[in-house]
């Protein structure tokens, strides 16, 4: 189906996703997972109360009990399951998409997340095979309304030692991040200038998209307008933030993986730290400098989390804004506000201004994400492997990433359509624009499309 993505499930509503299909897959959760509560929160997209309800009758019709915590941001969510011990949860939103969409984020107890690799693909073949006609369970689950906002920034606020009274430009994009956000602003001595902070699945001013620089436009004003030491913009469900400087300029997340790793290391000595394998080379740098171990890892956040579950990392940064944490409780998840506490906290240490801290950072030139439609990536992929195969280094972690000693590249497929992305950085700006376009040239030339 096409709803069913690599990490979550997703889809326009009501042609691709709708109530009778939510009510499947809350069937089909209920049915994978094999527990006994689920925590189910949504966001504020006009469609998510109808979406959530038939989601929760599926649910219950499992004869699995619900806590609804409402109105809230995926990382309360992930939270709420690990803080109560719940057997998983369920997210209902469609996170930076356009108003039109919605979906459903999946994850097992301890907020594991459920991705094509882990579940989802069985969940999808348990909603194919019909599971919402079935009987229902003799006895329902159980619906009981939840509240986590004070337990959460608890948890959040755990992330950073200090906050010194500084002044931010904070762009929610009118999803849901104001509603994580108004306990942990209360409990800082931060100035704030505040956009689009009224939740509305409209998104009426732009879209909750941190990534698109268009969309960074109003914050980056924002901050030069007041003076402000530095700017957030946070995606639709505030699992991501990115971050611009006290002149408005944004930074690369991977860059702020890298400046925030140094701190975390500082909490935990030694500690191991992952960056996808898009980041720049001066990450990995920035981490040993820091006396810990840089370790790469594949793109997404079920791989991620799974990497740093498995080689006990302490922290973790993509390229996508998307920053993780190891949580006293012993979860691990991606925070779009806790990523703003933490960066907090690296200014109190620091006491000087962001970009001072960010542009020793900005020694390589990068392409940026780079995507072009072809018939056969994986061919494509393939080709150019072989006619890389004497570099350096050589890896197909995710994709194929190319190392030689003065630039790198990688290509990866994307999960949904026939597009190849490109990640490319050199030493100077002159050899990456020289590289970057010679491999464009190369894979238009096989690609076809």
């Amino acid at each position: 189906m096409a709803v069913f993505k690599a990490y979550d499930i997703r889809g326009t509503v009501p042609d691709q996703l709708n109530e009778e299909l939510a009510y499947a897959v809350g069937r089909a959760t209920a049915r994978f997972i094999g527990g006994r509560r689920l925590v189910v929160g949504q966001d504020a997209r006009t469609h998510s109360p109808q979406l959530c309800d038939a989601l929760i009758r599926g649910i219950a019709d499992e004869g699995v009990a619900v806590e609804h915590i409402g109105l809230v941001a995926t990382p309360m969510v992930y939270y709420a399951v690990a803080d109560s011990g719940a057997d998983g949860g369920i997210m209902v939103t469609a996170s930076h998409n356009p108003g039109e969409y919605n979906g459903f984020k999946i994850c097992r107890e301890q907020a594991i997340p459920i991705g094509e690799a882990s579940g989802l693909r069985e969940i999808e073949e348990w909603v194919k095979s019909g599971c919402a006609s079935d009987p229902p369970a003799a006895k329902r689950g159980v619906l009981s309304e939840g509240n986590v906002v004070e337990g959460y920034a608890r948890h959040a606020l755990s992330v950073g030692q200090e906050c010194p009274p500084l002044k931010v430009a904070i762009d929610c994009g009118n999803g849901m991040a104001s509603v994580p956000l108004a306990p942990v602003l209360e409990a800082l001595p931060l100035t704030v200038e505040r956009l689009y902070f009224e939740p509305d699945g409209r998104f009426p001013n732009h879209e909750a998209d941190p990534l698109k620089v268009e969309n960074l436009r109003e914050v980056s004003e924002a901050v030069r307008r007041v003076g402000a030491d530095f700017g957030v913009a946070f995606d639709g469900d505030a699992d991501r933030a990115v971050f611009v400087d006290e002149q408005g300029r944004p930074i690369a997340s991977d860059l702020m993986t890298g400046v925030m790793a140094r701190y975390q290391l500082a909490q935990h000595p030694g500690g191991r730290v992952l960056y996808d394998l898009r980041s720049s080379r001066a990450v990995a740098e920035e981490i040993e400098a820091a006396g810990g171990t840089a370790e790469m890892c594949r793109v997404g956040h079920s791989f991620v989390k799974a990497q740093m579950r498995e080689n006990g990392a302490i922290f973790a940064g993509e390229l996508s804004g998307h920053t993780y944490f190891r949580f006293a409780s012993g979860l691990i998840a991606d925070d779009g506000v806790a990523a703003l506490v933490a960066l907090v906290d690296v200014l109190a240490a620091e006491g000087r201004p962001l970009s001072e801290i960010v542009d020793p950072l900005r020694r390589y030139h990068a392409s940026g994400e780079i995507n072009r439609k072809v018939e056969d990536p994986q061919a494509v992929i393939d080709q150019i492997a072989e006619e890389h195969g004497e570099a350096p280094f050589v890896s197909r972690l995710d994709g194929l990433l190319i190392r030689y000693e003065d630039w790198w590249f990688n290509l990866r497929p994307s999960n949904t359509e026939p597009v190849l992305r490109l990640n490319l950085e050199a030493d100077s700006q002159d050899q990456m624009e020289a590289e970057r376009d010679r491999m464009l040239a190369r894979v238009a030339e096989l690609g076809g499309a």
